[in-house]
């Protein structure tokens, strides 16, 4: 009996228990079959392999894209003319107004020559008075034909707006303060806008 317990005692070093031997992780490893894998052989040729649809699909999708491209480009280069068009007629359309302008004040010019070189010779200082007014109202008429009216603000409210006051008045009234008591210089209108702020006196 002391025989076979030893022997059950010397199992422990890798030897048989009980007549079976010992199990441990290298021997499980090592009983464990290698598994080798296995790839079809048309696999690899399979991710070759492209769907004529999808390829069409591409070309189309690029043929497209190159399209839209140029047509982009055409639309850029449309644009561009456009603009520098629309400034070049925008700069000429400004610069013949100001021409249009220009000449019709040349008749105006030549009656006041006219005028002064008979003033030279005229004797009757009416005549020439007279003669001063017409080509002042002429003058007038052509301003207000091309948009250009005065406006007088005496005895109204003083509107920055529209009014520069040069100078203020005490006044005893209360009721003429912050009113126009005396235009300067006369104002005008172009069309809606203000082209020349009246120079006036305000009481306060």
């Amino acid at each position: 009996m002391g025989k076979n317990h030893k022997n059950h005692s010397n199992g422990r070093d890798g030897q048989e228990i009980d007549g079976r031997p010992e199990v441990n992780e290298e021997n499980v490893e090592g009983a464990a079959p290698e598994v080798e894998e296995v790839v079809p052989e048309d696999m690899d040729d399979a991710d070759d392999e492209v769907d004529p649809d999808v390829e069409k699909e591409v070309v189309e999708l690029r043929e497209n894209l190159a399209k839209e491209k140029r047509e982009y480009l055409f639309l850029m280069a449309e644009f561009d003319n456009f603009r520098k068009r629309t400034l070049k007629e925008k700069s000429e359309l400004v610069r013949n107004a100001g021409e249009q302008v220009l000449k019709g004040l040349l008749p105006i010019v030549d009656d006041f020559e006219r005028g002064l070189k008979s003033m030279e010779s005229v004797e009757d200082v009416s005549a020439v008075k007279e003669g001063m007014v017409l080509i002042y109202n002429k003058l007038k008429k052509y301003l207000e034909q091309n948009g250009v009216k005065e406006f007088d603000p005496e005895d109204k409210e003083f509107d920055a707006d529209r009014h520069e006051a040069i100078s203020a008045v005490p006044v005893a009234d209360e009721s003429l303060k912050g009113k126009i008591l005396d235009t300067v210089e006369k104002g005008y209108m172009l069309n809606d806008k203000v082209l020349r702020h009246a120079k006036v006196v305000v009481g306060q």
